[in-house]
C-alpha cells in the first residue's frame, strides 16, 4: 500500500466490524447466567471495629442472555468494574449490580465475591496476638430492581469425639473442622458476628498463636466440650434461630478425621 492509498484508508474512517455477538441464534434457548469468573480484583470491606479492610477479591460477573442473542459481550463486565475505581468498596454491590443490567441490557445480574477476611486473635493465657484469616463470600442478584444478597462466612473449628471419649481409658481423637454458613437477613450481619457464633459452637476454637500454656488451655477446653459433626451443625443453627435478623440459612460441617480415612460430614437448611 503505498502513502497515497493509505491516506484515502484514514480519511474513510475505521473499518467496521462484524458483532458476533447481537446475531441472532435460533436454538431459542436462554442462558440462565453468562460473564467472567475468577477476576482477582483489590476491594475493600470495613469491619464491625468501623475500620476499612483492604483485601482481594476473587470475583465473578453474570446476567441473564435472552434466547434471540448469540452471546453477551465480555469487555463489558470489566469496564462495569473499572468504572468503579482502582478498588470496589463493597457499599457499591447494588450500583455496580445495576450499571451491569444497563450496560449489558439485561434484566438479570449477579456478582460473586471471595476474599480472606482476617481477625486479630488473642491467645487465651498468655494474650499473645495472632492474625486469623477466614473465607468471606458475597453473592449479589439484582432482578429488576429487587436485590438478594447472601454472605458466607467459612471458619476452622477444633472439634473433639464424644464416642472415642466416652469409650476410652484416656484421651480422645480430635480433629480440625470447617464450617460454612450461608445466610439472608433483614439487616446487614457483620462477618465478625458469624465467624464467634461458629467457634461458640466447637469444641474450641482455632489460633494462629499458642504458647505452651495456651496450648495446654485449648487442648483441655476441646476435650471438655466433644461435639459431634452432627452436633456442630445443630449449635449453629440453634444460634441461627434465636438471631432477629436472619431469614434464611444453610450450615455445613466437615471434619477431616484424624483416625479415619474419610471425612464427617453434617448438613442444615432452613428458611
Amino acid at each position: 500500500m503505498n502513502n497515497t492509498e493509505r491516506n484515502i484508508e484514514l480519511r474513510a474512517g475505521p473499518v467496521k466490524m462484524q458483532d458476533k455477538q447481537n446475531e441472532r441464534d435460533h436454538r431459542e434457548l436462554r442462558i440462565d447466567k453468562v460473564g467472567v469468573r475468577g477476576l482477582r480484583f483489590p476491594i475493600q470491606i470495613r469491619d464491625k471495629a468501623r475500620v476499612l479492610q483492604n483485601t482481594v477479591a476473587t470475583i465473578g460477573m453474570y446476567v441473564d442472555l435472552p434466547k434471540e442473542f448469540k452471546g453477551t459481550h465480555m469487555s463489558r463486565f470489566i469496564e462495569v468494574l473499572n468504572a468503579h475505581g482502582n478498588m470496589v468498596h463493597v457499599e457499591n454491590i447494588t450500583e455496580i449490580l445495576h450499571a451491569m443490567q444497563k450496560k449489558l441490557h439485561a434484566d438479570t445480574a449477579h456478582l460473586e465475591m471471595e476474599f480472606p477476611f482476617f481477625l486479630s486473635k488473642r491467645a487465651p493465657v498468655s494474650g499473645r496476638e495472632g492474625l486469623m484469616d477466614y473465607t468471606a463470600r458475597f453473592e449479589a442478584t439484582a432482578c429488576g430492581k429487587e436485590i438478594d444478597f447472601v454472605l458466607t462466612v467459612i471458619a476452622g473449628v477444633t472439634t473433639l469425639c464424644p464416642c472415642s471419649k466416652a469409650i476410652s481409658e484416656y484421651g480422645a481423637h480430635n480433629q480440625r473442622g470447617t464450617v460454612t454458613v450461608k445466610i439472608r437477613s433483614r439487616r446487614a450481619v457483620w462477618i465478625e458476628d458469624v465467624i464467634t457464633l461458629v467457634e461458640k459452637s466447637a469444641s474450641s476454637e482455632l489460633f494462629s498463636l499458642l504458647k505452651r500454656q495456651d496450648e495446654k488451655a485449648v487442648t483441655e477446653r476441646a476435650y471438655e466440650n466433644p461435639v459431634f459433626v452432627e452436633d456442630l451443625v445443630r449449635n449453629v443453627a440453634q444460634r441461627l434461630n434465636a438471631h432477629a435478623d436472619v431469614t434464611w440459612y444453610k450450615v455445613e460441617a466437615e471434619n477431616q478425621e484424624s483416625i479415619h480415612n474419610h471425612n464427617a460430614y453434617a448438613c442444615i437448611e432452613k428458611g
